[in-house]
């Protein structure tokens, strides 16, 4: 683990020579594309040796193996002359028939080579060629780096929409507890962290190569910008998915009224985008009744929609999707009109810091009975820990109190539920704080509150009198 971690640190201050890259969010879309490359050409030596009739979908002189894998190979301008003149417009000019082409073409049609030394290029390159992608064991800690490679999406401004904590992805994954011959959908998956987390969760179910291969065909994810594409699908590779099932698209382009029961899923686990507005008038894809600009609202309603009846979703929401009038209102009446939302966990603003700072809340129900009663759970910060940040996330051991509670819920001082006809008298308000906080009484009379004021008073007349001293004395 520390030598691959040395790799990453030494390409990272590689990469920060070259002029071309700015910032964060550049950076890793750089080493994403070289990435995906280098794992998938790796993948293509182990078909290789499985398959004498498996031919690769990327022409020869465009393998990993033919230009980026001779330490001693091409550099300087001939290199970077290589990369954006050939490799880049031949890759995104590949075969949608075949579906490994038509990935590594999804791959680069929308990302970029930024590094404008090739010299610096060829660093990069070589570093990656420490890694073999073959050896299980250095896959798997790779991994587990890759991860911390995500995670800095957080701090680099708008991409941190891309990421959500590892620790979000596996408990919900482990509460929502997702099978074998479930079909499992992230409508915005990002960088793949729900997918990876129910992957995870199935390897531990499989008894075969069979089974294996049911979670490839079973996990799908929805992406429509370039860098979390490349991304997740370098992700889902990194644990043992030979063809990530994730799409290039837009989830909110497609008139709710087209999904048919086929499209149907019985999981959905996400983080869909909030605090944004939806493009390319996308609202009007949806029925007038639920029309509005906040994606996270229109997500909710999708959600809702592609669940198959006896569905589960586990999801993240922000509080503003759990309160307002009008459209939002109506959104929240048809989730639990068509859902039993039977949990909502409250969390702290500082999950999703420092890309948002909004409270969050994960919401889980069932699709196909209405809600009766609605459990929350206010999460709050362990002893020590004030809130979170790039040097201290938020853990999944910090969960087990919530997961103590999940299946002897009682109410108490975090704990506490709510029925739906109050709900109804609210509005469908799902924003509910609270009841039994306890409040901390002043012992203070107001004689002694006053007299405190008054002591605090005299100490501040004393030292400016003290300061006025000094100034005359100047």
């Amino acid at each position: 683990m520390s030598n691959l971690s040395g790799i990453i640190k030494s390409i990272r201050n590689d990469m920060r020579e070259d002029r071309g890259i700015s910032g964060d969010g550049q950076r890793i879309e750089q080493l994403g594309w070289m990435l995906f490359l280098k794992i998938f050409d790796d993948k293509d030596k182990e078909l290789e040796l499985l398959d004498d009739k498996y031919k690769s979908p990327i022409p020869e002189k465009f393998k990993w193996r033919n230009w980026a894998a001779d330490d001693e190979g091409i550099t300087g301008d001939t290199l970077l002359n290589f990369v954006d003149q050939q490799l880049y417009p031949t890759l995104k000019e590949l075969s949608a028939l075949d579906p490994r082409a038509y990935m590594v073409r999804e791959v680069f049609e929308g990302n970029n080579n930024y590094m404008k030394s090739g010299t610096n290029i060829r660093k990069v390159l070589n570093k990656l060629n420490e890694v073999d992608f073959n050896i299980a064991s250095e896959r798997h800690l790779f991994g587990e780096i890759y991860e911390t490679i995500l995670q800095e999406l957080q701090n680099a401004g708008d991409y941190g929409e891309f990421y959500t904590p590892r620790a979000v992805t596996q408990f919900i994954t482990n509460i929502i507890n997702p099978q074998l011959d479930d079909k499992i959908l992230d409508p915005a998956c990002g960088t793949g962290g729900f997918l990876t987390s129910a992957i995870e969760h199935l390897k531990k179910q499989t008894k075969n190569i069979e089974q294996r291969k049911a979670i490839q065909k079973n996990v799908r994810g929805w992406e429509w910008k370039p860098l979390p594409y490349v991304l997740a699908t370098t992700n889902l590779i990194l644990h043992d998915i030979e063809l990530p099932d994730i799409t290039y698209r837009d989830a909110l382009d497609k008139p709710l009224s087209e999904y048919r029961e086929k499209d149907r899923v019985n999981v959905i686990i996400a983080n869909p985008p909030f605090g944004g507005t939806v493009a390319n008038s996308n609202e009007n894809n949806f029925p007038q009744n639920y029309r509005t600009k906040e994606s996270a609202d229109l997500f909710l309603i999708l959600m809702i929609q592609l669940l198959k009846q006896g569905g589960r979703a586990g999801i993240v929401l922000p509080d503003g999707s759990l309160s307002g009038d009008g459209v939002k209102q109506r959104i929240r009446q048809k989730l639990l009109e068509d859902c039993n939302l039977h949990t909502i966990i409250r969390l702290p603003n500082s999950v999703f810091k420092p890309y948002a700072t909004v409270a969050t809340n994960l919401l889980f129900f069932d699709k196909g009975t209405p809600t009766k009663d609605v459990w929350y759970y206010q999460y709050n910060y362990l002893d020590g820990v004030k809130s979170y940040n790039k040097t201290n996330p938020l853990k999944l051991e910090e969960f087990e109190p919530i997961k103590k509670w999940w299946n002897q819920r009682v109410e108490s001082e975090v704990s506490w539920k709510v029925s739906i006809n109050t709900i109804i008298e609210r509005g469908y308000d799902l924003d509910i704080k609270n009841p039994n906080i306890v409040q901390e009484e002043n012992e203070e009379t107001s004689n002694e509150i006053l007299t405190r004021i008054d002591t605090e008073q005299n100490k501040i007349h004393e030292i400016v009198g003290k300061l006025k001293s000094l100034l005359k004395t100047e």
